[in-house]
């Protein structure tokens, strides 16, 4: 049976329930549950796809690029990360059920892979000398959930997508491996264009895009507590870790970003009201 997703290619996954649209882009009302049992439907299925967890700041920059909304409405899942998406989706009348992210998915992906006898494989992280993050969050997360199959986790030097040997290293160690899940933590937009490519090797797999979440994994970086998670303030956790590296995206991109997004649905919705 052929399966239509969003964008009506074959083999994507299926899309029960209308994307909301919020500041430009469609976004898949699903939690995370939800979308878990998405993936591992399609899996069953013989369908690959691509995750992608869109917050504020990839949305300021989908804002200013055709391409990247592309990237974004071409993908097979469309989640939101960001804390300021969910109030938005509120606001405007059509809520999204929770916030959810790439970090939490490679955990829940993860457990739900080791219950299915699934292989997984993680692409990414940051290195830090000698010290291989990929590594590390792999044998944390066999150690969590027994019987994860972890059948590859690369570290590819900075560039790689660009130079021959390396990219065709990368798709040998990939065809290899035959993962069914694949978890890539590059930033945006590079992971993205990154999975696209990989897919066309291997049209079967799930690739999750999902940013710092194996450095989070590894211990290399230390992830906000549940309680900032909960409440949208974790990116003033990371802000206060690394202000050097996030200043900008946070202060300069982010916030404004949220503002404009928030006060958009609002008004919206204030329109709306009028007109009933």
């Amino acid at each position: 049976m052929e399966r239509f997703g969003p964008t009506g290619h074959e083999g994507h996954v299926a899309t029960t329930v209308p994307r909301i649209r919020l500041g430009g882009i469609g976004i898949d009302p699903v939690n995370e549950h939800q979308a878990v049992a998405r993936v591992l439907e399609a899996i069953e299925s013989g369908c690959g796809g691509l995750i992608v967890t869109p917050n504020i700041d990839i949305m300021a920059a989908a804002r200013r690029s055709r391409e990247l909304r592309e990237v974004i409405e071409g993908s097979d899942l469309v989640v939101a990360d960001g804390a300021p998406l969910v109030w938005a989706s509120r606001l405007a009348g059509t809520p999204l059920p929770q916030r959810v992210t790439g970090s939490d998915l490679v955990w829940s992906l993860s457990e739900a892979a080791a219950q299915r006898g699934l292989k997984i494989a993680l692409l990414g992280g940051t290195p830090d000398g000698a010290a291989r993050p990929t590594e590390q969050a792999a044998a944390v997360l066999e150690g969590r959930y027994p019987g994860l199959k972890v059948v590859g986790a690369w570290c590819p030097p900075m560039g790689f997508e660009h130079d021959e040997a390396h990219w065709r290293a990368l798709v040998d160690r990939f065809d290899a491996a035959g993962p069914d899940l694949v978890y890539v933590g590059l930033g945006f937009p590079k992971q993205e264009h990154v999975m696209a490519r990989l897919r066309a090797v291997s049209p079967r797999t799930w690739f999750l895009g999902c940013g710092a979440g194996i450095d989070f994994v590894a211990g290399y970086r230390r992830r906000a507590p549940r309680w900032m998670q909960r409440s949208g303030t974790e990116w003033l956790f990371r802000l206060a870790a690394e202000p050097r590296r996030l200043a900008r995206r946070y202060l300069v991109d982010g916030v404004p970003e949220a503002l404009r997004l928030l006060g958009s649905a609002a008004i919206g919705a204030f329109y709306r009201r009028r007109a009933m």
